[in-house]
This record gives C-alpha cells, structure tokens and sequence, in this order.
C-alpha cells in the first residue's frame, strides 16, 4: 500500500461520535456501580465486570454464526490487546475506591495522549511535531489532578494515571485489528482473559456482597459491555488519533454522577488540571483535523 493510500481519510466522524457518546455515558455509569459496590474486592468487580461482557459476546456471536474461538492469525495480538485492558481496568477501578469519580476519570482519560505516542511507535503513524506542547500541558494537567505529596494517597493518583497508558495501548491494538478481526470477537477475547484472570482470586479470597453491591457488580457488567462496543465501534468507524478525544465524554458525565450521587466536587488544582487536559485533547484533535484536510486537498489536486 503507497503512503498516499495509508493516508487516505476514510473516517465516518458522525457515527464515530455517536458512539463515543454511547460508551462515555455507559463507562460513567459503569464507575459509578464499581463505587456503589462499596468494599467488595478490586478482583471481583473486574470479575463480574467482563463475566456479564462475556455473557453478551457469546449471545452476539451465535446470533451471526461467528466462531469467537475458531483459529486466527492475530491470536497474539488479540490476547495483548485483552492483558492490555486488563491492566487498565484493574488500575482504574483501585484508583474509583480511593479517588472522586471525576478525578479518577480525569487520570484514566489521559488515555488519547498515550495513543498519540503509541500509534507514533506502533503504527508508524507520522507524528506532528506541534502536538509536543499538547503533550506537556497535559501532563502538568495530570500532576495538577494527582497533587503529588509522595504519601499514600499518591499511589491509587499514580495507578489512575497508569490505567490510562494501558488504555491508550489498547485502543492502539484495536486500531491495529480493524479489518482483521471483528469488534465482537475482541471484546469476546478481552472478556473472556479478563473472567480467566481474575476468577482465581474469587476462589481463593471469596466475598459476600449485600443485595445492593450484588445489584451494582450485575451494573458494572452491564455498562461496561455497552461502554466496549461502543468504543469499540467508535475506532472501527475513525482512526485513533481524530476520535480520542471524545472520549472526554466520559469525564463529563463522571463529574455529573459524581456530584448528583455523592455530591463530589472538583478542588481548583483539579478543575485547572482538568481544562488542560481537555483543552491540550482538543487541540490535538483540531490538529490532526486540519493534517487530514491537508492530506484531502492534496490528493484532490493530484
């Protein structure tokens, strides 16, 4: 393939959006059960997160007749991207126990700057070099959330933040399945890893949730499936690079729970650190926007 073809933007913003909207309500609602879920274990919501997840593939899968576990070339590449996302989830829901939903959220959000540098190094994606301030002013917008004091309380900040790099990992696996794989038999891979994994815990450490924390570990599941397809949907309609900042979403409708649920509100340091983050997502977005209009003209007028 020439590099004009690679560059070719074939995007269908539209229906990218719309289901980046669906999968920011949906993860916002599914952080919002793991805290409802109280002191139930950390390896039990990620558990009963992806079992529900599983449930849901599998249905979908015989529905269209598809093999999840038929033999695949890109086996590999389908299980890092499931130890990837494993890694991010177990990582946020530790920092959902200790954080407010719209911190935690903040710092798992910084997951499109990851998927700049990974798309950079994995998918030989050409990098603009005006996207470096947006880099900077993002992490001194993550510090500003995190508040370092080198104590405890630092460590949930930094696992929040490390959540979002495995996101960003992930995201770019995604990228690199579109066409190869179906976004039901990664999700299917991704659940199926992450139940394995972490069921283990549930035999050796069992829990005794309430009714209540029963009724939210069932929530998390649920949004949590609709929050994966959409994302996953999302990046098979978009590249990476144009639509990861809607995942932004997410934090908005965090803070919403977080306050109406628990009457959470953001400090000044966070609110500050917050906008940059956004406000650098935004203009990393509006730049590659303008490369890909850039690339469309010129392809016109060759």
């Amino acid at each position: 393939m020439s590099a004009p073809d690679r560059l070719t933007p074939l995007d269908n913003m539209p229906r990218a959006i719309a289901w980046m909207v669906l999968s920011g309500l949906s993860f916002a609602l599914m952080a919002a059960a793991v805290k409802l879920a109280g002191d139930v274990p950390v390896t039990m919501k990620v558990f009963f997160r992806n079992l529900v997840t599983l449930g849901i593939t599998s249905i979908v899968a015989v529905k269209v007749r598809e093999n999840p576990f038929g033999r695949t070339p890109h086996a590999k590449l389908l299980i890092l991207r499931s130890l990837c996302g494993l890694g991010g989830v177990l990582l946020y829901f530790m920092a959902l126990d200790k954080l407010s939903l719209a911190d935690a959220s903040l710092l798992n959000k910084t997951s499109p700057f990851f998927v700049l540098v990974f798309a950079v190094v994995l998918l030989k994606e050409q990098f603009d070099r005006i996207l470096v301030p947006a880099v900077i002013v993002a992490f001194l917008g993550a510090m500003l959330v995190i508040k370092p004091s080198f104590d405890y309380e630092l460590v949930p900040a930094v696992g929040g933040l490390l959540s979002g790099m495995f996101a960003g990992l992930a995201y770019i696996l995604i990228r690199a399945l579109k066409g190869r794989e179906s976004p039901n038999r990664i999700i299917f891979t991704f659940s199926l890893v992450s139940t394995l994994a972490t069921l283990p815990f549930l035999i050796v450490s069992p829990a005794r949730p309430t009714t209540f924390q029963w009724l939210a570990l069932l929530g998390t599941g649920v949004f949590a499936a609709g929050g994966q397809y959409g994302l996953t949907f999302a990046y098979h309609h978009a590249r990476a690079s144009r639509i990861s900042v809607f995942t932004y979403l997410h934090v908005l409708f965090a803070l919403i729970l977080g306050f109406v649920i628990w009457d959470e509100r953001l400090d000044a340091a966070s609110i500050v650190g917050g906008l940059l983050i956004v406000g650098a997502a935004v203009f990393t977005h509006w730049s590659s926007n303008r490369r890909a209009a850039t690339i469309t003209q010129r392809l016109g007028g060759s």
